[in-house]
């Protein structure tokens, strides 16, 4: 036999899928060249933080991507699966300045360079890790066009932008509220916000009503931004209060006068019905502010401490000035009482701050004429969302956009391309600027603001492949055809990258947005490092292979659902592993390729060739409509069942007689299919689990020498045969019938059995043809059709099948003596238990001192010994 045939005969998945992965890059499989004859096909990898280690998350993600990249490029498209990195700006700084802290190192102290570098140094070892990952799970990536997006191209990129978006106008400097982490020092977005539900209190604090002796009762959770309070509000409709709108209040403790005023934004039902409004402290009072024209008066600083505006709290970091506040109301008079009250509080996702939210002077993006395009091309078609219902999610967002805070007070990230002279002359350009145009100065600084990482990853889709520059790669690969992502970053990067293409290219970025879901434990919880149930997928690859890994996480998967990580299914996908591994050296084992070459052209096929040819013909088809339309999990379930059912299960046992028989044109025959069924099977399988599919279609002798440039199957029409698998449902409804019952009656598969079949004339041809497969699979040793049932001998066990109705002999499956003897032994101890159970339900303790459940539970199990006993008499009586 040829030595390349010879599979190992335990399936180890640690003995090749490296040494596989690393041929795949050098032969260069996964590197499309620009061929203006094909069809390009196109996914961008969303790209990882370098704060760490890819998680399941991650893994989920890129096996979903890599299975739709393999299938197009089997298609024979061009197919492009370009990776990267994010610099993850906020993330990565307080990662790096947490690791220098550990070493007696502070950021201030070394400066911004050196501080720099110590930051590129944990980018190019944590992009090394995230690389050798993405490997590991046998991602097709072009490595050779990877990304990140502090590369100097991507960087020009972002600055060619920015300085666009600021000629449009579209880009300002201004005053604004914004989330506000005061340990880092930075404004942050919403993405970098978790809420968490907090128990708090309600403080309800009397405003005096200036020349009265009457006072307003205000709740507030904040009680220290009082210091910045500038109105009191009430809704107009409110009766309660119509007569002193426009009145004036004093600020306790501070006592300056505010306004009572009118809005609609107060809740007449909540609270008092009265509002303090602190424009530069709460986004909501900051809209009121800009409606009413309020003052906007910032009582804290960016570390949290009461700034000048405070009076004599100044210097107290924001709780002390609480506590100290709430003990002078209270010995002042101003305090009415504390409740207590569980409310949502926002809290920095980095370093678990309380974000404050906070007016500060940053850079913005005006949103509302970028939005209104990308709104357009979703409603048009133009982007899918798969599944559909995430476009509500993403309407919702862009109809009700607000401007985009894009500055951060950090030093990692692109450098805002801003120049401030001391004349007070501003330059915005891409490149640096040496002298002021304006008074000719080289005293020049520029913003020490970086950029938001989302205002990178907004360009990602066409930065990465060359813009703003007319590269080849941008004319062929954008706009690009699907993006995979998590519902969870659908408002913060898929609508900007949106937006982004279509502002700067005129083109949507890609045409299907594909979501999923989350994978939590297998309790549904999200993971986390607080919970402890985080799993590394490359201590699962390292047990079970990144194959059962993939086939895992995509089993079940509908698009947008969450999975659960259940080990045990990780497990059960290695045994399919170990199923197709060891069918497939079964396979090769009795291959003859001289045979089979002399008879190739042989169409002599079998009932069961007919069967199995058709039905991989019909999984050709459906395989490639469901992963069409993303239906991933679909796909891989039908993949699954017919390679463990009608591949392994039945087709392969149904053809040894042939393949040990003499006939060798027959065996020939059926050799041939066996191949090209389990070739095709491969090659369906090879999206999903693309390292054991490849070992063993290497040892095939097949068309190409590796599975991942083959060809993905297609439909033909010849080969579908619906009578074929009609009359092999027959058979195999049969045959399961039949090895049911046997294993029923503890029959030895060594004793073979007749069977009388009276079945439909549709059926008759089926039972024909199949009375081969009854003898060889159901130890049948004749297989009788009768025309009708009357005459039929006594003692025949039947059966209702598929088709029809089978007799057999009981005699043929037992030995009367000693089925009679284990069935009266059966008697015995049934007629023991029925009396043990009547004694003890006859047992008035009993009764009335057990638990109402477990008196239901013996009168439940009489009444089943009974039925038993009664179907053992029956049997007894036919014996006899």
């Amino acid at each position: 036999m040829d030595e390349k045939k010879n599979l190992e005969t335990k399936y180890s998945p640690k003995e090749f899928e490296e040494k596989i992965y690393k041929n795949w890059e050098e032969k260069g499989y996964f590197t499309p060249k620009v061929d203006l004859n094909k069809k390009a096909y196109t996914i961008i990898m969303p790209p990882p933080n370098i704060t760490g280690k890819l998680h399941l998350g991650h893994a989920l993600d890129n096996t979903l991507q890599d299975m739709i990249i393999r299938f197009k490029r089997m298609q024979g498209y061009n197919a492009l699966w370009l990776p990267g990195e994010d610099h993850a700006s906020i993330a990565t700084e307080v990662k790096v300045e947490n690791e220098l802290l550990k070493k007696g190192i502070k950021k201030k102290e070394i400066g911004r360079e050196a501080f720099l570098e110590k930051v590129w140094e944990w980018t190019d070892e944590y992009r090394d890790s995230i690389r050798s990952q993405i490997k590991k799970m046998g991602c097709s990536v072009d490595f050779t066009r990877e990304s990140f997006t502090m590369d100097e191209r991507l960087n020009k990129a972002v600055k060619h932008v920015f300085v666009k978006l600021y000629n449009e106008g579209l880009i300002y400097q201004g005053n604004r509220i914004t989330n506000w982490c005061p340990k880092c020092v930075t404004a942050i977005s919403d993405a970098e916000m978790e809420h968490k539900e907090q128990q708090g209190n309600f403080w309800h604090i009397r405003y005096p009503l200036v020349g009265t002796d009457k006072f307003l009762e205000i709740a507030t959770t904040r009680p220290e931004t009082m210091l910045g309070d500038t109105a009191v509000a009430v809704n107009p409709r409110d009766e309660r209060y119509n007569d002193i709108v426009g009145k004036m209040l004093l600020l306790p403790l501070v006592n300056r006068e505010i306004p009572i005023i009118a809005d609609e934004y107060v809740d007449m039902e909540f609270g008092t019905g009265a509002v303090k409004i602190t424009p530069a402290h709460d986004p909501n009072d900051y809209e009121v502010g800009k409606r009413h024209n309020l003052k906007e008066i910032k009582i804290m600083d960016d570390k949290g401490h009461i700034n000048e505006f405070g009076g004599k709290y100044q210097g107290l970091e924001r709780y002390e000035a609480r506590k100290a506040i709430v003990e002078d109301l209270k010995s002042e008079g101003y305090l009415v009482n504390i409740k207590e009250h569980v409310h949502n509080v926002g809290f920095h996702d980095r370093c678990g701050t309380v974000v404050e939210p906070i007016i500060s002077k940053q850079w913005y993006v005006k949103m509302e004429s970028l939005a209104a395009p990308a709104v357009k091309a979703v409603k048009d078609g133009e982007t899918k969302f798969i599944p559909e219902r995430f476009e509500k999610t993403y309407y919702n967002w862009m109809e009700n956009i607000q401007d985009w805070c894009i500055s951060r007070q950090l030093w990692w990230g692109h450098r805002i391309p801003v120049w401030y002279c001391e004349c007070g002359e501003i330059t915005v350009s891409e490149e640096t600027v040496s002298f002021c145009p304006k008074c000719g100065s080289n005293n020049l600084k520029q913003d020490s603001d970086v950029l938001d990482t989302w205002f990178s990853s907004a360009l990602w889709p066409f930065s990465t492949l060359g813009w703003p520059e007319k590269t080849e790669d941008l004319e062929y690969f954008y706009p690009t055809d699907t993006l995979v992502t998590g519902y969870d970053i659908i408002f913060f990067w898929v609508a900007r990258m949106v937006f982004s293409g279509i502002h700067n290219l005129g083109e949507v970025p890609f045409k299907n947005v594909f979501i999923h879901g989350m994978v939590r434990d297998s309790e549904g919880r999200k993971m986390s490092k607080s919970l402890g149930n985080g799993v590394d997928p490359l201590e699962v690859i390292d047990e079970y292979g990144a194959d059962a890994l993939r086939f895992m996480l995509v089993t079940g998967n509908a698009p947008g659902n969450d999975i659960r990580f259940y080990p045990e299914r990780v497990e059960s996908a290695r045994n399919f592993a170990n199923k197709i591994w060891n069918a497939s050296r079964f396979v090769m084992m009795n291959l003859d390729e001289d045979l089979m070459k002399e008879y190739k052209d042989s169409k002599e096929y079998t009932l069961a060739d007919r069967w199995i040819l058709s039905k991989m013909n019909s999984l050709i088809k459906e395989v490639t409509e469901n992963m069409d339309k993303f239906e991933l999990g679909i796909a891989l379930q039908k993949v699954y069942d017919f390679i463990w059912i009608e591949f392994c299960d039945w087709y392969i046992e149904l053809v040894k007689p042939i393949l040990y028989g003499e006939d060798k044109k027959q065996k020939a025959t059926t050799l041939n299919v066996l191949k090209k069924v389990l070739t095709v099977s491969l090659q369906l399988l090879h999206p999903v689990m693309p390292f054991i599919t490849e070992e063993i279609y290497i040892h095939l002798d097949s068309d190409y020498e590796s599975i991942t440039i083959s060809s993905f199957p297609e439909y033909q029409e010849s080969l579908a045969d619906d009578k074929a698998e009609t009359q092999m449902t027959y058979i195999v409804e049969g045959i399961r019938s039949l090895r049911n019952v046997r294993a029923e009656m503890n029959v030895i598969r060594s004793r073979k059995t007749k069977v009388l079949a009276y079945v439909l004339d549709e059926a008759k041809e089926a039972f024909d043809n199949g009375k081969t497969y009854f003898e060889k699979l159901a130890s049948v040793s004749e297989v009788e059709i009768i025309k009708d049932k009357e005459n039929l001998p006594e003692n025949l066990v039947s059966l209702v099948v598929k088709g029809g109705e089978l007799f057999i002999p009981l005699l043929d499956l037992v030995d009367k003596e000693k089925e009679l003897e284990r069935l009266n032994k059966e008697k015995d101890k049934l007629e023991s238990e029925i009396e043990r159970t009547k004694k003890k339900l006859s047992n008035e303790r009993f009764v009335s001192k057990a638990p109402e459940s477990v008196v239901e539970e013996e009168k439940v199990k009489g009444e089943k010994y009974k039925s038993m006993l009664e179907a053992i008499l029956l049997r007894i009586e036919s014996l006899n």
